[in-house]
């Protein structure tokens, strides 16, 4: 899901349906020209024929739903506080019901092995909807010792994204979704009379909710339906990821696996404010304690090529580091890329050479992160 530039759409291969989970809601928007993708074990739509660009502009402008991949993960039992401290670098047991938080999950040796949001469901019940990566396994494998269980809801999300989604989401809830419930805030809902939970988060950077199915407890043709004639007054369109990815990068949102990998520290990748160093212990706290808290990730501005991932950012002759992810920015009309540097150091500001994959080069500037809303008040309806 996180990399995605054009020249993907043409570089696609044949897979067996039978090895990753479809969407309950593929049949309400699958055509003849779709792309997918897969991720977390999960099919999704990458491309829907459709301009790019454009529904990038819906989204900004009005709003989008998109069908994503993201799993969640539930670990229910007395001792799941006590063990997703365990699991995470952030504070779970004070963490109230109806509330969600970012959070990592460490390797011993203090890479990243996974990011996602978890929510507190009910006592002792709780969702970590992850990336892409084994992290059900991960958990299984660490659970020796905690009376919990951990198991598939075998829930599939939805995202409403964009200026207009609280009236949408106000008007698919009865009223019952108003601005009374804040970012990061959740809960269940009745959506056109069936229950569903819902987040106010999302992949964007922009105002928006996750909507999360109950499984076969859910009708989902019927709630897609419902969420579609929600949102027709308010213009809102179903779109592919192909419009998130512009705007997630323009946001600084950092994808697992392309981003950030177990060879990258939170650190490195500029997310120690997601790292509760006081705790008493977690996995990969000790190597931590070690690791140097400099960052080695920022953004990059290049105006006249699209920024590839894989490209090489020159000092001189010197390669001193690659790009993670890029593609243009519509916003700033501008090729833009996160960009890790081999060592951290005083980057930000300096105008530096990036080689494409083609050898082409090009001056670029490096820049602090996000690219767009740097003090994140779309998110928070300000």
């Amino acid at each position: 899901m996180n990399w995605q530039e054009p020249s993907d759409l043409n570089n696609t291969v044949q897979i067996s349906a039978r090895r990753f989970e479809e969407s309950p809601y593929v049949a309400a928007y699958e055509t003849d020209q779709m792309v997918r993708g897969v991720y977390a074990g999960r099919f999704f739509p990458v491309y829907n024929g459709r301009d790019p660009v454009e529904e990038y502009w819906l989204l900004r402008q009005k709003a989008a739903i998109f069908d994503v991949p993201e799993k969640p993960v539930e670990i229910t039992g007395p001792d799941a506080a006590r063990f997703l401290d365990k699991v995470l670098s952030r504070k779970v047991a004070g963490l109230k019901e109806g509330r969600g938080l970012y959070a990592i999950a460490c390797t011993p040796q203090g890479g990243v092995f996974m990011d996602g949001i978890l929510f507190k469901l009910g006592a002792d019940r709780y969702w970590y909807v992850q990336a892409d990566g084994a992290f059900e396994t991960w958990l299984l494998a660490l659970s020796e010792g905690f009376d919990v269980s951990i198991s598939d809801p075998h829930s599939r999300v939805i995202q409403i994204q964009g200026p207009a989604s609280m009236d949408i989401m106000h008007a698919a809830s009865n009223g019952k979704i108003d601005d009374s419930m804040k970012y990061f805030q959740s809960g269940f809902f009745d959506l056109g009379g069936q229950e569903l939970y819902v987040s106010r988060t999302g992949f964007t950077g922009e105002l928006g909710y996750e909507i999360y199915n109950l499984g076969d407890a859910t009708d989902s043709p019927a709630l897609w339906k419902h969420l579609m004639k929600a949102g027709e007054p308010h213009g809102m369109v179903f779109s592919s990821t192909a419009s998130m990815t512009a705007r997630r990068i323009e946001a600084g949102i950092l994808g697992n696996l392309t981003d950030m990998d177990t060879s990258t520290t939170p650190f490195q990748v500029g997310l120690e404010p997601f790292i509760d160093m006081d705790k008493e212990d977690f996995v990969g706290r000790t190597a931590l304690l070690e690791a140097d808290r400099r960052t080695c990730q920022y953004g990059l501005k290049c105006y006249d090529a699209f920024p590839g991932m894989g490209s090489i950012v020159l000092d001189g002759d010197q390669e001193v580091g690659h790009l993670t992810a890029g593609h243009h920015s519509p916003t700033l009309d501008c090729g833009i890329a996160y960009v890790r540097f081999n060592q951290p150091g005083e980057w930000q500001g300096r105008n530096l050479t990036l080689r494409l994959r083609d050898g082409k080069t090009h001056p670029c500037e490096i820049v602090a992160l996000p690219f767009v809303d740097p003090e994140r008040k779309i998110v928070r309806g300000i």
